[in-house]
């Protein structure tokens, strides 16, 4: 019988996971050519101090080491089981680790929920399996994962039979597992060590967020890298993130699937303005998570993000500063800045005499270029202490030229002392002798204090205190390709950056978060029919929100108008009325500015033909709507995204939204300084912002009409919601809405209502 046990969670799952007693290596090979040979090998090599239990039910013998047949023959039963069997027998072993109380389970095999519904199916008995034991479950298509500070390399991955890889304190999650590999060749080469690293796979259980929940109290790991596919297990991402935050420890992602088209083709513009990417870029902001779009900018950015502290919202007033002994160099940093939204601000006339009178020759412009003089250890060093005294930038980045191959001493050292470490300066002059140093590599986070404080670090690169409130932070960008002289700096606690894309991508993902919000309660992973509702029943739901529509009537389109119409203004608009029709002016069906009953009649009449004639449905009923008019067109949106959970979108409305795809989106609600936000980011508003003296729009009301889209997220029955559009009158006029739309999920109560 399955011995049901309380699911591991928090400290405990963290060591049965990384800090295992005792591993069974299930489906072990004695073919060194086959990866699941790998993980017995690795784990003897690297000297893990555990109990290791090699299974194969046709060899007594793996490595020199007794192999037992099954995991009934073990002497105890394992903290972790690593199963690498044909994808069939995986539900029978998960059931025997809970029937003999594993309580950890990593699957490497496939052919689960990625290859089809067949698939899908044999995930969700192992997933049931699992649950029913207590069992919890790593993968499936996990490579495994490794500590690599203590010699646990329970994987599978090639990439871990590299001996002497630097240690350090950054945790890794990837839903791939060979860029575990990746970016640990590619650390190495930068003196950049992982502690604990791991390929979560399908995230059938056990989830990235999840899992680095579990590590946020480790003493050992002070920041986290993410190498995402998906957002699957979005709600526990969050969480995730709100307690990094709380614990003073960054976060820094990189997520595919930035150029894949939207993918959810919803009939409304709301499901094809917010794509993937857009949801993802929202996502990730409003939890405190950078967001890097290069390999080496997730691999180098995690440092930066440690100086430049996290606020309250993503800014737009941080201050880089440029200080180089090359211009070419320094231009191809400001060009990548440039691009990405975040401007270089050159030191004001009183700063330049400053630097002039402490020996340092610049003109005014955009950069410091110290030019050759620079390449000089006394010019580099009075320069940096004036920049970094001055108290006019947020971040000081010193690009240095070929002097960083060649005479590291003369520019790069000055930056590493600036960094104020005895223990990183023996470093580097043991590389100046191209001596190597394997040892520790670590970075050290801050601490969030109660009192909203955000201190920096000791020991390491800490910012010279300014005017006597902010600091100015320390980044350096080698242009040659110059590896001791990187290494160096990164070991000195200074962000280093081989690329002048890697070093912007870093700089905008510091700028580009802000503090994350905790949303308890979203919803996630859905996945629903639904049902379209008509204009007219869509306006009726929205009503109960406070959504405000243009006087509107419903008329049968063979009946006389005229006592239906009583009370409404002329002149009005008439339009099909159907659930089933998508965009109704493509298909004929409104008719604009009709002045009476008798006009409305007839229009209703050919609108029916109309859209017959574009293969359209039956139009019995039409929506007869009192003509507006405002200074603007908007879109303002709501829908469920089955991975973010709801989100609200406002943007550029009218029949050309999707064309100009002029938008902004946040996680769903959001409050009324949000919304705002939101509203400055949609670059076509301006023309209702007072533009070169042009009338003001209302855009107080528009903010809170965001707001009340965004509260839909408290109703389980709604799966989308759009106006489009949702008319700006002039300030203190309010806002109208001349169309909207409705998606219900099916079975629920409003939905049954209609």
């Amino acid at each position: 019988m399955t011995r049901t046990r309380t699911p591991l969670a928090g400290a405990e799952l963290s060591a049965a996971l990384f800090a295992p007693r005792s591993v069974a290596l299930v489906g072990a090979s004695a073919d060194p050519a086959k990866a699941s040979s790998r993980p017995l090998r690795f784990l003897r090599r690297n000297g893990f101090g555990g109990r290791v239990y090699p299974i194969n039910s046709r060899e007594n013998e793996i490595g020199g080491e007794r192999a037992y047949r099954s995991l009934g023959d073990l002497p105890e039963a394992p903290d972790h089981a690593f199963v690498m069997t044909p994808t069939a027998a995986v539900v029978d072993v998960v059931r025997e680790c809970g029937e003999l109380g594993v309580p950890v389970v990593t699957v490497l095999s496939s052919g689960f929920a990625e290859s089809g519904p067949e698939g899908a199916a044999r995930q969700r008995e192992l997933t049931g399996t699992a649950s029913a034991a207590g069992v919890r479950l790593l993968g499936p298509n996990s490579l495994g994962l490794a500590d690599i500070r203590t010699g646990l390399r329970l994987t599978a991955n090639a990439a871990f039979a590299e001996s002497d890889l630097p240690a350090g304190n950054i945790a890794v999650a990837s839903h791939s597992g060979s860029m575990l590999g990746a970016l640990l060749s590619r650390g190495a080469a930068r003196g950049i060590g992982f502690g604990r690293m791991v390929s979560v796979g399908s995230e059938a259980d056990l989830s990235v967020g999840e899992i680095c929940s579990a590590l946020l109290d480790d003493p050992d790991t002070g920041g986290f890298l993410l190498f995402l596919e998906s957002l699957r297990h979005a709600d526990r991402l969050r969480e995730f993130a709100v307690q990094a935050a709380a614990h003073g420890k960054p976060v820094l992602a990189y997520k595919l699937g930035r150029s894949r088209i939207a993918a959810d083709l919803a009939l409304s513009h709301t499901g094809s303005l917010a794509g993937a990417d857009d949801v993802a870029a929202a996502f990730f902001a409003d939890c405190g998570i950078a967001r890097a779009h290069t390999l080496d900018g997730l691999l180098e950015g995690l440092p930066l993000l440690e100086r430049v502290p996290i606020t309250d919202a993503p800014r737009n007033d941080f201050r880089v500063g440029v200080v180089t002994t090359t211009g070419g160099g320094a231009a191809m940093l400001v060009d990548q800045l440039g691009v990405l939204g975040v401007p270089v601000i050159g030191p004001s006339p009183n700063l330049v005499e400053r630097l002039r009178a402490a020996g340092a020759p610049v003109t005014p412009g955009a950069i410091v270029d110290l030019t050759l003089a620079g390449t000089r250890y006394p010019v580099m060093s009075a320069a940096l202490d004036v920049l970094l005294e001055s108290g006019e930038f947020d971040l000081l980045v010193a690009v240095v030229g070929s002097s960083a191959r060649f005479e590291p001493e003369q520019a790069v050292r000055p930056i590493i002392e600036r960094a104020d470490s005895s223990s990183s300066r023996r470093a580097f002059d043991r590389d100046l002798h191209g001596e190597r140093d394997t040892g520790t590599t670590e970075f050290r986070p801050t601490t969030r204090r109660n009192d909203g404080d955000w201190p920096r670090r000791t020991g390491g690169n800490e910012p010279r205190r300014n005017d006597g409130n902010a600091a100015t932070a320390l980044a350096a960008f080698v242009v040659p390709e110059a590896p001791h002289a990187i290494e160096s700096l990164t070991r000195a606690g200074v962000p280093a950056f081989r690329t002048p894309e890697s070093c912007a991508d870093a700089i905008a993902a510091a700028v580009g978060r802000g503090l994350p919000r905790a949303l308890p309660g979203v919803r996630t992973g859905v996945s629903r029919p639904v049902r379209q509702l008509d204009e007219a029943a869509s306006y009726a739901v929205l009503a109960v929100h406070g959504v405000v529509a243009a006087g509107h009537r419903v008329v049968a389109v063979n009946a006389d108008a005229t006592e239906a119409l009583a009370g409404l203004r002329f002149p009005v608009a008439v339009k099909a009325l159907s659930a089933d029709l998508g965009h109704k002016s493509d298909a004929g069906g409104v008719r604009l500015r009709l002045q009476n009953p008798a006009e409305v009649s007839a229009a209703a009449r050919t609108i029916r033909t109309d859209v017959a004639a574009h293969d359209g449905p039956d139009i019995t009923d039409v929506l007869v709507q009192e003509m507006e008019t405002g200074l603007a067109e908007v879109l303002v949106g709501y829908r469920v995204d089955p991975e973010a959970g709801p989100l609200v979108l406002v943007a550029l409305g009218g029949v050309f939204a999707e064309v100009y795809a002029d938008r902004s989106l946040r996680p769903a609600p959001v409050d009324r300084q949000t919304a705002l936000r939101m509203l400055d980011e949609v670059t076509g508003l301006a023309t209702v912002r007072g533009l070169r003296g042009a009338t003001p729009g209302d855009l107080g009301a528009l903010a809170d009409l965001v707001v009340t889209m965004s509260t839909l997220a408290d109703c389980a029955d709604i799966a989308e919601a759009e106006l489009n559009p949702l008319l700006v009158r002039a300030a203190g006029e309010g806002v109208v809405a001349i169309d909207a739309v409705v998606r219900l999920y099916t079975g629920t109560t409003k939905e049954n209502a209609q």
